[in-house]
């Protein structure tokens, strides 16, 4: 599903670097309080002239030309000529040029498993351990990010491929600053402290959560993204791994206990604008359009930060809308501060001195800044000026990825398809129809058992 909000035009080329440049888009030296320009000097001691840089990556339209105004700085201070690529069907497309010994230099791509294959493969160039270590010791929840980058070669060695750039953030709460102001609400910190607060609503004759599952052929998506959160402040970051990849199966009591959480939740009439029945009947793009009725026909909305493009046309982010972080469970403390989200990483697919620069350059706060400045990047890298972000909005969900202690990949999307994008969809709109966990769970793991 989150894959398929992506898709737009197809295949794009074009090449540019020196002699011709396009504007910069932030002058080099100015707005010095935001942006790290001591980067750029760095990079201008790196004469690629001459050298041709070919990236393909997976974005289009308006995330083109953000990605281009980025590509640009590199272009200008080294003298690379930079062709960048991308389209509508990238994941195949890469698959097949890669295989054909016709790659390009660097490939950008939001699929790990994708990644994990053409790796298994001797497809993909090994960034190195010291980029492995600039990741761990630089990224909020730095292992987690080089965890999601480590895939094993042809030779069944472990090595790093993957630099991450460019993260989406999904463990979020949407409310109305306004709307718990006047009934007296605070934002919880923790779990219970949710929990007590939607008891609270209740209480006072509210109703706590506006939910929606509908999503045309991928009703249920949203459901998948309430259980891997729960998952992550429920167990070990290890066993959200090996439930991920079928290590232990989908009806180990860790993940019924998860989703029996999400039930209680989702089928309490009292608990969701418009009772049980409504949930899966409700588009998710609609859903939180609950929080701006006059009453309130519900106070939360748990979803992804894309979400916000879906409220009332005028909504002003921090004034109108606001959001907290999905809080960690009191009761788990060694469980830290999980984050649940989604990215992009950057593998080298065919090696040359401008590719190994350009992972050098990924590792500069300028490379994040240019694209932060002009909103829809986030980045976990903490020596990034969080002062670049266009709005505080962003600025509050950066933070919240660069202080978390865990990070992992949303689970439904490295399942196999036919789970994370079939079984595990429609087994969410059994659950929420009143089936009980333990057999919805079961259901799916028999799909998993099917395809092995």
């Amino acid at each position: 599903m989150k894959k398929t909000l992506m898709l737009g035009a197809a295949l794009a080329a074009l090449a540019f670097g020196a002699p011709a440049h396009a504007e910069l888009k932030f002058k080099p030296g100015e707005d010095a309080a935001r942006f790290t320009w001591a980067n750029f000097e760095e990079l201008k001691k790196v004469d690629l002239k001459g050298e041709t840089l070919s990236i393909f990556g997976p974005w289009r339209g308006e995330d083109e030309a953000l990605v281009r105004s980025v590509l640009e700085y590199f272009s200008e201070a080294t003298g690379a000529t930079i062709n960048y690529s991308s389209s509508e069907n990238y994941e195949q497309q890469i698959v097949i040029d890669t295989q054909a010994g016709s790659p390009p230099n660097i490939a950008i791509l939001p699929q790990p498993g994708l990644l994990q294959d053409l790796a298994s493969k001797g497809l993909l160039i090994p960034l190195g351990d010291d980029v492995a270590t600039f990741v761990k010791d630089n990224y909020g929840a730095g292992q987690s990010w080089v965890d999601l980058g480590t895939y094993k070669d042809k030779d069944g060695a472990e090595k790093f491929f993957g630099f991450p750039y460019k993260a989406d953030l999904k463990s979020l709460v949407w409310y109305v600053p306004e709307n718990f102001e006047e009934a007296g609400y605070e934002v919880p910190k923790t779990w219970e402290e949710l929990q007590a607060l939607t008891d609270q609503i209740v209480e006072d004759g509210g109703v706590p959560w506006c939910i929606g599952l509908g999503s045309g052929g991928a009703t249920g998506w949203p459901a998948t993204d309430w259980v891997e959160d729960i998952m992550l402040r429920t167990q070990p970051p290890e066993t959200y791994d090996k439930w991920a990849t079928n290590e232990i199966p989908f009806n180990d009591p860790a993940v019924v206990n998860a989703l029996q959480i999400f039930a209680d939740i989702a089928t309490n009439d009292k608990y969701v604008d418009g009772g049980k029945a409504a949930v899966a009947a409700t588009d998710f793009r609609d859903s939180p359009k609950g929080l701006f009725g006059i009453p309130p026909k519900c106070y939360l909305h748990r979803q992804a930060s894309f979400i916000s493009s879906f409220f009332p046309e005028g909504t002003q982010l921090g004034e109108d809308a606001d959001f907290f972080y999905l809080p960690p469970m009191a009761s788990k403390p060694e469980l830290g501060s999980p984050v649940l989200g989604a990215g992009t990483l950057v593998a080298i697919t065919k090696d040359s001195k401008a590719a190994r620069e350009f992972i050098k350059f990924l590792e500069m706060p300028i490379a994040h800044e240019i694209w932060m400045a002009q909103s829809g990047l986030l980045t976990p890298l903490k020596s990034a000026n969080k002062d670049a972000y266009a709005n505080e909005a962003l600025k509050k969900q950066g933070e919240i990825l660069v202080n978390a202690s865990t990070f992992r990949f949303d689970g439904s999307d490295l399942m196999p398809g036919k789970i994370g994008a079939g079984a595990f969809w429609t087994g969410m709109i059994d659950l929420v129809g009143g089936k009980p966990a333990a057999d919805v769970a079961a259901d799916i793991q028999k799909s998993w058992d099917a395809i092995k």
